[in-house]
């Protein structure tokens, strides 16, 4: 970890080659942008990043809506074209893609392709499939662990589904190489990870700079006569833990909030604005584009993230604001890297989970010093520069990959002694 925060921003110089071509990389992910989610930001940065390092990287992953047809494209992103295969999504269950054809499709790419490397990003029920065909367990794996699948106290139904898919997931687990976890709490709080602790590496999650940023960092701060602008956003679940901060709306009468996502409490959410008559103040966004994302982060005076699970296991939203010189208010979820992430009182502002009343006077706080704002975002900034770009998520991937390779060397050594 120590190495991995000293090390320069930009791309490995030196990627060793395999038997005289690059490196080839299949990530198997869960959805790919246009889909909007943390985790489908990453895994798209990653592989432009590695692609910039000469790895050749490709995805398989699933398509975003309901379909019985699937489909390979070369997906543009930024200055680079990206190899993603879909499979079709027949049903959902419990938020989880049902994609019969994912098997032959993984088996088609491991034959077309012949990838080095498996990087199997979890949680994601496809991955299981990869314990089902010889040609993938002929490859190394490297799980990037996103998170914990939690026996959630809210979700009687994620309970039941997390007795059947536990099995599975020790046995990928066991199954791999190595696992990269994304923050020293989580990988610390995590029980499902605790068996595997040798084969773990914390390499931060990272995004990338886009030009339209360096704009947004010279967008002026309100003025202290004018309403404090709270930016929210992401999934509208209940882990999230909006509707404390919709609540909190009311005791910060000077103050606006958007609120950017789609989900399954939206109803219920806009039913709490009107219910607190807070329609005037307080807006959900839905169907919001990337760069429209980044026109409403330029306007914010801040970001929340009033999360309440360690479900929130990173919250690149965070990274999104900090890029863009925002400060941040966290609810200080243990175990979750956020709290990692965002240094309370230096970069942002940290709350207790579900403390409406904690969360109001953190935004009276904000709304009363302009100064303070400006000065946690400038250092919020400072820690993404250092800690957050992608080419340095990318490079620390690039050497657990060698390490892999030296793994896989070692272990042909044996079975031919």
């Amino acid at each position: 970890m120590s190495q991995m925060l000293e090390t320069e921003q930009g791309v490995t110089k030196d990627q060793p080659r395999i038997a005289g071509r690059s490196r080839r990389i299949l990530h198997i992910g869960k959805y790919f942008p246009p889909y909007s989610g943390g985790m489908e930001t990453y895994l798209r940065d990653l592989m432009v990043a590695q692609t910039k390092q000469g790895l050749e990287s490709t995805a398989l992953v699933h398509q975003s809506a309901l379909s019985l047809r699937s489909n390979t494209e070369q997906y543009p992103a930024y200055e680079q074209t990206l190899s993603v295969t879909r499979a079709a999504v027949w049903a959902r269950l419990l938020f989880t893609p049902i994609s019969p054809t994912f098997p032959a499709l993984l088996h088609k790419l491991i034959k077309r392709d012949q990838p080095d490397i498996l990087h199997l990003h979890m949680p994601n029920v496809s991955v299981f499939w990869a314990l089902l065909l010889p040609s993938a367990r002929r490859i190394p794996w490297v799980i990037q662990w996103q998170s914990d699948v939690l026996a959630s106290e809210h979700k009687l139904g994620l309970r039941l589904f997390y007795a059947l898919y536990k099995p599975f997931e020790s046995a990928v687990l066991r199954h791999s190489a190595k696992i990269i976890a994304s923050s020293p709490p989580y990988l610390e709080s995590s029980a499902t990870l605790a068996p595997f602790r040798d084969k773990c590496e914390v390499i931060p999650l990272g995004i990338r700079l886009p030009g339209q940023v360096q704009e947004n960092l010279h967008v002026a701060q309100s003025a202290h006569s004018q309403p404090l602008r709270v930016l929210a956003v992401g999934r509208l679940t209940y882990y999230k833990g909006f509707k404390y901060l919709i609540r909190a709306m009311v005791h910060v009468p000077e103050a606006t909030l958007d609120l950017i996502g789609s989900g399954e409490e939206q109803s219920a959410l806009e039913g709490l604005i009107s219910e607190l008559g807070l329609t005037a103040r307080v807006q959900i966004h839905s169907g919001v584009s990337d760069n429209q994302r980044e026109h409403f982060m330029a306007k914010a005076d801040c970001l929340c993230l009033p999360s309440v699970e360690r479900t929130e296991s990173f919250g690149i939203v965070l990274l999104e604001a900090m890029r863009s010189a925002k400060p941040t208010v966290i609810s200080r979820v243990a175990g979750s890297g956020m709290s990692w992430i965002v240094e309370d009182g230096i970069t942002g502002l940290q709350v207790p989970p579900k403390d409406t009343d904690a969360l109001a006077n953190c935004l009276n706080i904000l709304q009363q010093d302009r100064d303070k704002i400006a000065i946690l975002g400038g250092k919020g900034r400072e820690r993404f520069n250092r800690y957050f770009h992608i080419d340095k998520s990318a490079a620390e991937a690039a050497k657990l990959y060698q390490q892999v390779d030296k793994w896989r060397a070692q272990s042909q050594q044996q079975d031919n002694q």
